[in-house]
C-alpha cells in the first residue's frame, strides 16, 4: 500500500503532521482522525519507549494515517529500530553534512530493502555547520523532505529560545528558498499563526504539537465563560 503522505509530498501538496505529544496511543488515534496527514512520534524529546512507539504506529494505522518517527540521533541500529516498530517514515536530527545524510539513506534501504522506497525519509538542518554544508547535502539523492529545524538552529545562532524571532524567521525562509531551488522539498515547524506565512514562504511539509491546539481552544474557552461572567 503506497504511503499516502508521502504521495502528497511527491505532488507537492502541503502536508500537515502534528505531534500527539503524549506516549498515548488512544490520543494517537483520535488525532489521526482530525484530518491530519501525518502523525509526529517525537523519540529524541518525547517520552515513548519503543513498545509505545509500536503502538502509536498502530493506533495512527486504524485510522488510515501514515506515521514519522523522529530518533534521539542518527544512529544506523535507532532508525532501523523504529522503522521496524512500524513507522512508516523517520525524521533525523542534527543532520550536518553529506556523509551523515548519505548515511541517513543507507541505513533506510538497508533497514527496509523491500519497502525502503515508501518510507518518508526526512533529513533535519538545525545547525550552522548544516547551512554550510547545505548544497552538498541537498545533492545526496534518497532524502524526501530536508526539515529546518528552528529550535536547535536559534542556539546555534546564539539566540537560544527565540525561535521566532525576525532573525531566526529570516534565516529559516532563506534556508527554504536555497532547498526549493535545488528541486528538492522544504519542512519547518510552525504555529497557528505561522502556519499561513511559511506556506507561502515555499515550505510543504509542516510540523505542529497537538498540546498547542489544546492550549489555544482551552484558552478560547475559557475568554467565553469569563465573557459571560
Amino acid at each position: 500500500m503506497a504511503n499516502p503522505l508521502k504521495q502528497k509530498l511527491l505532488r507537492n501538496e502541503t502536508v500537515l503532521v502534528v505531534n500527539p505529544d503524549h506516549p498515548s496511543p488512544s490520543l494517537t488515534e483520535f488525532v489521526a482522525k482530525l484530518g491530519v496527514d501525518g502523525i509526529f512520534i517525537d523519540c529524541e524529546h518525547g517520552m515513548a519507549g519503543i513498545e509505545r512507539v509500536s503502538d502509536m504506529c498502530r493506533a495512527a494505522r486504524v485510522a488510515g494515517v501514515p506515521t514519522v518517527v523522529r530518533p534521539e540521533c542518527d544512529a544506523p541500529w535507532l532508525v532501523t529500530r523504529y522503522l521496524d516498530a512500524g513507522g512508516d517514515g523517520v525524521m533525523v536530527p542534527h543532520i550536518d553534512d553529506e556523509a551523515m545524510a548519505t548515511r541517513l539513506v543507507e541505513t533506510v534501504r538497508y533497514a527496509r530493502p523491500r519497502d525502503h522506497g515508501d518510507k518518508v525519509v526526512i533529513a533535519m538542518i538545525e545547525s550552522l555547520q548544516a547551512v554550510e554544508r547545505l548544497d552538498a547535502i541537498l545533492a545526496v539523492e534518497g532524502i524526501d523532505v530536508f526539515f529546518v529545524g528552528p529550535n536547535d538552529l536559534s542556539q546555534s545562532m546564539g539566540l537560544p529560545g527565540q525561535m521566532h524571532s525576525p532573525e531566526v524567521k529570516a534565516m529559516v525562509k532563506s534556508l527554504g528558498a536555497r532547498i526549493s531551488a535545488a528541486g528538492r522539498i522544504p519542512g519547518t515547524l510552525v504555529v497557528q499563526e505561522t502556519a499561513a506565512e511559511f506556506v507561502a514562504a515555499g515550505f510543504s511539509y509542516l510540523y505542529e504539537h497537538a498540546n498547542n491546539f489544546l492550549a489555544a481552544g482551552t484558552a478560547s474557552f475559557c475568554r467565553q465563560l469569563s465573557a459571560r461572567s
